[in-house]
């Protein structure tokens, strides 16, 4: 039984992949303000991230940074979207934001402009990674929601705020992803 359950779910994983958006494709700004896309990333594995400065979890900055470093000659790029939707936690400005992750937490990993993750203003990105086509869907709760995307731009697999960059099955994941 066991195994009937593994093979479902590995038939259902591969089905809402097939019919999920094309995530590499969504119109994002880099921190800078310029028009891209996570295209840019195509055959490497992005671990998107609502981040914030001024949440307790912004401590994890430290561990993306580690993450990306260990991996992103295997393939990882680590995708830092701030994002002031939840106690206002992000107020600073695009400058300001790069400033205080440069300077507190050496992050050498991407950082995009601000956006909205949740409601009527939701960025389109946001969307994509939450809605049911996704395979993991549901609103993005808080900072540091986690969204691991594939080489391909399908999401294989979503982490909520309070899982650490170092835990086990973050890090079972990105290997995963990157075979």
């Amino acid at each position: 039984m066991r195994t009937f359950a593994s093979l479902l779910a590995i038939f259902l994983m591969h089905t809402a992949s097939a019919a999920a958006p094309d995530l590499l494709a969504i119109p994002v700004k880099d921190i800078d303000g310029k028009d891209v896309t996570l295209g840019a990333f195509k055959a490497k594995a992005i671990l998107v991230v609502n981040v914030a400065s001024e949440c307790g979890y912004t401590r994890q900055y430290a561990g993306l940074q580690a993450l990306h470093k260990a991996y992103q000659d295997k393939g990882l790029v680590v995708a830092g979207f701030p994002c002031n939707d939840f106690g206002g936690q992000e107020p600073g400005t695009e400058t300001e934001i790069r400033k205080f992750c440069s300077a507190r937490f050496n992050v050498t990993f991407p950082l995009f402009a601000k956006v909205t993750v949740q409601g009527a203003a939701a960025h389109p990105l946001f969307v994509a990674l939450t809605g049911k086509e996704a395979g993991h869907p549901g609103r993005v709760t808080w900072n540091f929601n986690k969204f691991l995307v594939t080489r391909e731009g399908k999401l294989l697999a979503r982490f909520e705020s309070d899982v650490e960059p170092d835990s086990p099955e973050m890090k079972a994941a990105i290997e995963q992803a990157l075979k």
